[in-house]
């Protein structure tokens, strides 16, 4: 297996990040259910669960950089045969799962009211505290945390993690399996680890 991506295959880092990235998303959904269903609030539990959510968040946000610098810097097997509503099928659910793995990292942490102590080792102060915030929230838009925090936190929570990921994710897996068990075709095999 090669570093880099190749015509036939993506390449052992593309793999990596992959489905990296996939076990990053399920570890924060399930830290963010864990802590809503099985924790009461402003309990050390609940405080637990929330930094995981948020550390994780974090990770991802720095995978998905990688990604996109990955993606750029490397080709991208060839298509299997396929007709053009496919193919425009294929980049277009491809486009909205970057969107999401850039809006959701993003969103979370424009949002949050806490600083996120990353894995417990550091702390990354939260948005609210930075001048950044200041200069374009409070100076710029003339508004309170609590209002530039609704329409972030409807975005993050209500579209994307209710729904949205959801639904996108569940089509990806959709296409990969009719890729394989429908089409036969080596879709799938592209970006599995191993052999």
């Amino acid at each position: 297996m090669t570093l880099k991506n190749t015509a036939q295959s993506y390449g052992s880092i593309a793999k990596f990040l992959h489905w990296t990235t996939a076990g990053l998303f399920l570890l924060s959904y399930v830290a963010v259910y864990y802590r809503h269903w099985f924790t009461e609030e402003k309990t050390a539990d609940n405080w637990t669960a929330l930094q995981l959510h948020l550390s994780i968040g974090v990770t991802i946000a720095v995978i998905v950089v990688l990604r996109i610098l990955w993606k750029a810097g490397n080709r991208n097997p060839e298509l299997e045969p396929g007709t053009q509503l496919e193919h425009l099928a294929a980049r277009s659910g491809h486009y909205a799962l970057y969107a999401v793995m850039i809006i959701m990292p993003l969103t979370g942490y424009l949002g949050t009211g806490v600083n996120t102590e990353y894995f417990f080792m550091f702390d990354i102060p939260k948005f609210e505290s930075t001048y950044l915030y200041n200069a374009l929230v409070t100076d710029g838009l003339g508004i309170s945390f609590k209002e530039f925090e609704k329409p972030i936190d409807f975005v993050h929570k209500d579209i994307g993690g209710a729904w949205l990921v959801w639904l996108l994710v569940l089509g990806h897996v959709m296409a990969a399996l009719y890729h394989h068990f429908v089409k036969k075709d080596q879709t799938l095999h592209k970006m599995m680890i191993g052999k």
